[in-house]
């Protein structure tokens, strides 16, 4: 399949920095990046991948996992997913932050809400994940103070507007936001800003992968890794996927033509019988990530256990924040309450997270659980898998 350049798309492979396309090195004006972005919804380049795809896909099937919520929302919304040769799965892998974050966090942050004069500030699909017992939307209905904001700078500027109130900003998130928590503390310490603090929840994407891949009622061929993670931990993190488990995975970007170049890369991985980490997203991700960004996280986070809903603990795939900055960890500071956790009864959010269970499989999926009635956090985020086959399929 080639492009108007004459370059064969689906043999695109990692880029080197010193040959980053040109586009990465000058400025671009809105007209300019609409016009380049068209190209990435091409019915015709979409076309060629999908026959590439065709003629490269195993005689005897494979799965291939997707493990962002944005890959999630494009396969669906595009009809991607309808589009695969047969014997050719795909799957949705805990790419969601929102879905993976467990009820012990959730239960944590509303304990936290229940604090006297605290005030919780959250992006807005957490206000709606259920607890074992409640939500932060049903806190606010009976008077706890939550805002919601769109960057942890927003909760910044709420500290410094109210000075006599205690503002616990709600850190959840991959790799992708940890770095703005980050140096929103190291701003907060900078600034002396006392009544700020930061309820840690993030996690980082390998660890979650080799559990996937070790998962005995889940085979998976290759994996569709993700974009926004990737342009800040760059492709090293991923290696271990192919050399230790001979796993194909391909970053890619989220237009039609980004979602199927990576399938079609793949393809043509286990036709020819590799297993490398490749870049189709050379537009976005270098191969050494954001080293600023990185270190950003380094200097005020280190890793810890975590657990992952459906996953359970996985070791080193959380962030926690380091002695340096503790006087900035919420729950060092309040000490909340935390109820016993419970988990919603028949909810299959884990078992779909695990990519062992299509949404449309768990019993309660559209009759009970939708999403003005949530019954598990698949069906809240916009990026959730369960959202997701509810809105498009």
């Amino acid at each position: 399949m080639t492009s108007s350049t004459g370059t064969d798309v689906s043999r695109e492979t990692s880029v080197e920095p010193k040959d980053r396309p040109e586009h990465l090195a000058r400025a671009v004006d809105a007209a300019t990046m609409e016009s380049e972005l068209a190209a990435f919804k091409d019915p015709k380049l979409a076309r060629g991948l999908i026959e590439s795809i065709a003629k490269l896909s195993p005689a005897g099937g494979a799965t291939l996992m997707e493990v962002c919520g944005t890959h999630t929302v494009a396969i669906a919304r595009n009809g991607i997913r309808n589009l695969m040769p047969e014997g050719i799965r795909l799957a949705s892998g805990p790419g969601c932050p929102v879905c993976v974050t467990s009820n012990r966090d959730i239960d944590t942050v509303i304990a936290l809400a229940r604090v006297e004069n605290v005030t919780i500030a959250t992006f807005g699909d957490m206000t709606r994940v259920p607890g074992s017992t409640s939500s932060l939307l049903k806190e606010q209905a009976a008077g706890r103070s939550i805002q919601i904001v769109y960057s942890p700078l927003d909760a910044l500027n709420l500290a410094q507007d109210c000075p006599d109130r205690e503002i616990v900003f709600v850190g959840v998130g991959f790799e992708t936001t940890t770095p703005l928590v980050a140096m929103s503390i190291k701003r907060a310490k900078a600034m002396g800003l006392k009544n700020f603090s930061v309820f840690a929840a993030h996690k980082n994407m390998p660890g979650a992968l080799e559990t996937i891949v070790n998962d005995p009622e889940l085979k998976v061929d290759a994996l569709i890794l993700p974009g926004h993670v990737s342009t800040i931990i760059g492709m090293e993190p991923y290696r271990f996927l192919a050399e230790k488990y001979g796993i194909a995975g391909v970053i890619t970007g989220f237009e039609p033509v980004d979602v199927l170049q990576g399938i079609a890369m793949i393809m043509r991985q286990l036709h020819e019988g590799r297993a490398e980490i490749e870049i189709a997203y050379a537009r976005g991700v270098m191969a050494e990530g954001n080293p600023t960004a990185m270190a950003a996280i380094d200097e005020v986070f280190e890793t810890c256990p975590a657990i992952w809903r459906g996953l359970g603990e996985i070791p080193d795939s959380g962030y926690r924040i380091r002695p340096e900055y503790r006087e900035f960890d919420a729950v060092l500071r309040f000490d909340p309450e935390i109820e016993p956790t419970q988990d919603p009864k028949g909810c299959r959010c884990g078992d779909v997270l695990r990519g062992i269970m299509a949404p449309d499989e768990c019993p309660l999926f559209r009759t009970v659980c939708t999403p003005e009635n949530p019954v598990g956090p698949c069906m809240v985020s916009s990026e959730g898998s369960c959202a997701a086959y509810y809105r498009y399929y």
